[in-house]
Parts: C-alpha cells; structure tokens; sequence
C-alpha cells in the first residue's frame, strides 16, 4: 500500500515538471520554460558549479563530494579528471579483481570459455578436449548439451506430458539441492573439485538444477576463478557478457577516473557494437580494453582508426565478410561472396561526417571497396584483424571527391584520415559531445566553437571537453540541471547519492533490462539515445520509482542499503525546510528531511514534490510502518527523493 501511494504521488510530481514524461504539453513546456527563464537572471553560485561539474563530467556526486570539489578548486578538479593516468583507481580496481575475463584476450576467452563453435569443433573431431581437469568439465557439459540439441533437432518436436515434465524438474531440483547440503559440509578449497568428480550426467543437472539460496551460499565461498568455472559449465559465453556488464556498473560506481568512465560510455556508445552478435560476445571485452578506453581522451583519428581495426566492429557489422568484386577471391565466385557495404555506410553516417554530411550513395560504395580486405583471423577461435590482400578491390577509388590511389591496406587509413579531417565530422561530433554534456538542443555557437577547435587541434578530444566545459554556455543557469538521466545514468547516480555498497551488481542488470536500456545491448548502430524523450515515459517512471522504493527498502539483491548511513553520510550544512513544511513534521523528521534533501538534490526540491513528500510522511499507513521499524520514515524519504524529478535531472 505505501508502495503504491508513493509512486502514485511521484509519478504526478514528475510528469508535472518533465514535459516529455507528460507527452510534452504546451502547458507543462510553458511552465518549465518560465522557471527557466527566472532562474537564468542570475549566475550559478559556487556550490551550484561544482554541483554542475559533477553532475555533467561523472555519473553522480557521493556524499560530500560537492564540498571536496570546492576545496580543491572546481578548476583543479576538472585539470584531475582530465588527466585520468594521475589517479589512484585502487577502489574501483579491487572491485574488478574477481573478472578475470576483463583481461583476457579474445582467443583465450574462446578456449577458457568455449563457445558453439568451439564445442561443434570438439564434437566433430576437429579439436580436442583439454587436458586440465577443470576446463575439461565445462567442455563436457557444453558437448553433451550440444549433442542433446542435435538430437531434438533430427528428432523433431516431441509431446510432452506437462505434470510428468513438472514432476522431473522437481525431482532434479530437488536431487541437486540434496548435493549442495553435501557439498557444503566439505572444506570449500574442495568444493569445485568434487563438483568436477561427479559424473558427467550428475555434474550437468547439478549446474543446471542449483538455486537459491544454497547456489548463492555456495558461491559466494567460491573463489573468482572457481565462481567462473562453476558459472561456466552452465553457460560459457554468459560468465564472459556478464563480467563485462558487471565491470561497467561497478566502474562506473567506484572509479575516481569518473571523466575517463563518461567518456568511455560516451565512445562505446558512438562507436556502438551490439554484445549479443556471435562472436562479439568474446570480442567486445578486449575492444572496451584496448580501443575505447585507453583512447577516450587522446585524438578522435586515432579512436577512428582502432575501432576500424578492431576485430568487434569488422564483426559487429560485417566487413569481415566484404569481398571486392574484381578482387582474387571475388572473380568467379559466382555471387557467393560480394561487397558489403554496412561499414562503409555507418562509417560516414554515424562514425564521422553525419547523416547530413554530404557524402553520396556513391561514395558508401566506393568506401566500401576500399575496406575489402578488412577482414579477421578465424573469428569463431577469437582471432585478430588481417588484411587479406585476396580480397581486397584493386584500383583506386574516390570518395567525396578525394582519388585514394591502390595501396592495399594503406587506402583504409587514408580514407579514415581523410573523413577524421573533415568540417561536417567535427560539426557531428561536437555535437553529440555537447548533447550529452551540456543540453538535449546543443547551443549551435557552442558547437561551431567546439568543432574548430576539433580541426584546430588534429580532433584533439581533451582539447575539445576543455572548449566545452570552459564556455559561458556550460556554466549558464539555462542548462543548470536540465539533462535528463539515462536509466544506467539514474541508477548508478542513485547507488553513489545514498552511499549504498554493491557487492554484487546481477540484480542491478536486471533492474536496466528492465528500464529498457541492457549494458551492451542496443542492436542498432545509432548506439543508445542521449535525449530525454527516448526515456521519459509512464512505464519507464515507474520503473525508476519502483527502483528507488526498493534501494531505499535495502530489497535490490547485492547491495547493502543502511537508510541510517545515508543520513550520516549526508552534508551537514545550515539548509532549512520551509516552515510550513516544518509545522507538519516533528523535528527530528524535519531535520533529517532537510538533510537528506541537501545531500541528495542539494535542497534544490520543487514545491510540488515537497507536498508529495509531506504529504506520504504523514499518512496513516507510514505512522503505522514507522512503530514497526523506526528507519522506516528515513527509507521513505530517500525512496521519494530519489525518485522525484529533480534527481531524475543531472
């Protein structure tokens, strides 16, 4: 019942002051225009720029952040975050310690944890079963799963008896929970190496049957690597995407190097490659590793031609399989193989020039004649990137009125070095650099200026941001506050606002699967959008509100919430309710309403959601919950102002 009451009362709040959450009324765009109007007379206070700096370059200000930023000097903060290699990562680096796959490369990830190529490989004799017993069990069970499906396949579909199948799972749950007990009562360095002993059969319904809370208690007293090969008999590839979507939550979470982190969120999305393609499952770690990451503040060129080279993107959109027609391999193949052109095209349109960049059908086409040949070594092993000269479409080429001479591969890094030099690419870029950091309509002077310094500095990316972050617009009471969070942006804001720890970050996954917005998971090229429109709507604000009702209920699984934590973690400071609002709470209500109020928004809460705050603390059924658990009011608060539409704005 408060659950409902608080997200009935919120979703009323916030579809009142974000337009497009309400489908965008004139009325409702008319009234926030108006405020933004008042608020742009005067410029931003101190706090309110460190509080703007935090708020656009990490995913969220923790407790006390503000006033750390001030003491140092917003400047000096800004010189830190930009120089990502001077920061100690300690925290965040101890949080990833467990993944080993974060580190591995993607041919190692393909025999550690072998994927259906892999394993039809082992089936049909083409490769052996590892020796090292450990690794050899998980390829046991993969093969035996394959061969089961081979069957059902040749078989066909079989009735089942519904009661019968029911009565069967139970009984293997139940088989494997009795394991477990067993399991358990053995010292745990020998818990993996008696699940290995086990007959193949017994072993494979083990790992398949195991839940609750004896899985998790098993697991949890595992060490990482023994944690991945028990995951890993049951599914392979999912301990790999799972790593990865963990590390990003985690990294995002903890990371002191919050620009670096934005910024790489920023180019993976950009240079978006859909995790859930094939063999990208292995490559996209390594691509986050190698390309995106270590490049997120260094020269645009350079990022262009990595992600080119980059085995996830020949991929994730098929230039590996481009064939020049005239080409050795292409004469004679009597269609088999031909010209792609997806790389080419998103290349131009979503890469570097833009979809109104001025480039032809044409010259989609020569370019991509010119990246035949781009291609990758056995990508079902996880090889690398090969340029086979086979492949590759002879003669010269011309794009955009610009003749590349034949030179093999030596025609690619032209063609990139060419479209990275362009006006309408650092028009492009800029402006997607400005909408995600100052507003969703990116002032135009804003961007012109951004752009030359783009050309001026050889696409220079920390140059660009310093343009950016050092211009009155950024700092403009007009663009204070008015960035609506994506939901992966919401949710780990919410984790550092409240100080809650996350020990493990599976139910945080589902929660975005949920919100629409899965970590490595947008099929399209375009990448996730950056506009609140594509976020706003009624499910996705009851989403979010149901969301922060749980953090606050200390009910999202891995992470530890203390609503009493949150409130010392708080900045104290000389921020008062209004005394209307005083009169309807006790005191110690109030006190901690304006603390929580300062740390979490810093006291920057409308009326209207300060009447739906009052107004949920002082019903009937919050008096009853607060005699049976006195933090009760606390979580309320916190789960209101999490949830109300000045948290949901950045």
């Amino acid at each position: 019942m408060r659950k409902r009451a608080t997200v009935l009362l919120l979703l009323s709040a916030i579809c009142a002051t974000i337009p497009s959450a309400a489908g965008g009324s004139s009325k409702n765009s008319a009234k926030n225009n108006s405020r933004n109007a008042k608020t742009a007379t005067a410029p931003l206070t101190d706090r309110q720029r460190a509080l703007q700096a935090l708020n656009r370059l990490t995913f969220g200000p923790r407790p006390g952040d503000v006033d750390r930023v001030l003491a140092i000097g917003i400047d000096q903060w800004i010189d830190q975050q930009l120089a990502p290699e001077k920061i100690n990562d300690g925290v965040a680096q101890g949080k990833l310690n467990g993944f080993r796959t974060l580190n591995m490369s993607a041919r190692d990830l393909v025999q550690a944890f072998p994927n259906n190529a892999m394993i039809r490989s082992v089936a049909d004799g083409k490769a052996q079963l590892p020796e090292e017993p450990n690794r050899r069990a998980i390829y046991e069970v993969q093969l035996a799963n394959y061969k089961e499906q081979q069957t059902k396949k040749s078989d066909g579909a079989v009735a089942t008896d519904a009661t019968a199948k029911a009565q069967a799972d139970q009984r293997d749950i139940d088989a494997a929970a009795r394991t477990a007990d067993e399991l358990l009562t053995l010292p745990v360095p020998s818990r993996i190496a008696a699940i290995v002993a086990m007959p193949m059969e017994q072993r494979r319904s083990f790992v398949r049957n195991l839940r609750g809370p004896q899985r998790d208690k098993l697991l949890g007293e595992f060490s990482p690597e023994q944690r991945e090969e028990f995951l890993a008999m049951n599914g392979p590839t999912g301990v790999v995407t799972s790593e990865l979507q963990q590390a990003k939550v985690l990294r995002a979470a903890y990371s002191e190097r919050q620009l670096q982190e934005v910024m790489t969120d920023f180019w993976i999305n950009h240079f978006n490659v859909f995790q859930n393609k094939d063999a990208d499952q292995y490559y996209l770690t390594s691509y986050e590793r190698e390309v995106i990451r270590p490049l997120a503040l260094g020269k645009f060129r350079d990022l262009l031609v990595a992600t080119a080279h980059s085995p996830a993107m020949l991929y994730y959109l098929d230039n590996w399989l481009s064939v020049g027609p005239n080409s050795l391999a292409g004469v004679g193949s009597k269609g088999k193989q031909g010209l792609n052109e997806n790389y080419g095209r998103e290349l131009m349109e979503l890469h570097t020039l833009g979809v109104d960049g001025g480039y032809t059908q044409k010259d989609v086409t020569e370019l991509a004649r010119v990246f035949t040949g781009w291609t990758i070594d056995r990508p079902e092993q996880g090889g690398g990137f090969v340029f086979d000269k086979r492949k590759h479409e002879p003669g010269p080429k011309t794009i955009l009125g610009h003749t590349i001479r034949e030179g093999g591969e030596q025609e690619g890094l032209e063609a990139l070095d060419f479209l990275a030099r362009q006006p309408a690419t650092a028009k492009f870029v800029c402006t997607k650099l400005a909408r995600r950091f100052v507003a969703d309509d990116p002032p135009p002077a804003l961007v012109d200026r951004m752009a030359q310094t783009f050309l001026h500095s050889g696409g220079d990316i920390r140059e660009v941001l310093r343009t950016m972050i050092n211009s009155r617009e950024f700092w403009s009471p007009q663009y204070y506050r008015v960035k609506v969070k994506t939901p992966f942006e919401f949710v780990v804001s919410a984790l550092r606002a409240t100080g809650a720890q996350v020990d493990n970050t599976q139910a945080l996954l589902g929660t975005l699967n949920k919100m629409q917005m899965p970590l490595y998971g947008w099929a399209p090229p375009t990448g996730y959008p950056m506009v609140a429109q594509s976020w706003m709507n009624s499910d996705a604000l009851v989403d979010r509100l149901n969301f922060a009702i749980q953090l606050s209920d200390g009910k999202v699984g891995g992470v530890k919430f203390d609503a009493q934590r949150t409130l010392a973690l708080s900045v104290l400071g000389s921020t008062e309710l209004p005394t209307a609002v005083s009169r309807e709470l006790s005191p110690g209500l109030a006190n901690a309403l304006a603390l929580l109020e300062s740390a979490l928004v810093d006291g920057d809460v409308s009326g209207q959601t300060q009447e739906a705050i009052v107004r949920q603390l002082t019903t009937q059924q919050a008096t009853e919950h607060a005699q049976d658990n006195p933090t009760a009011p606390l979580a309320q608060m916190i789960a209101m102002i999490v949830g109300s539409p000045e948290f949901q704005k950045r």
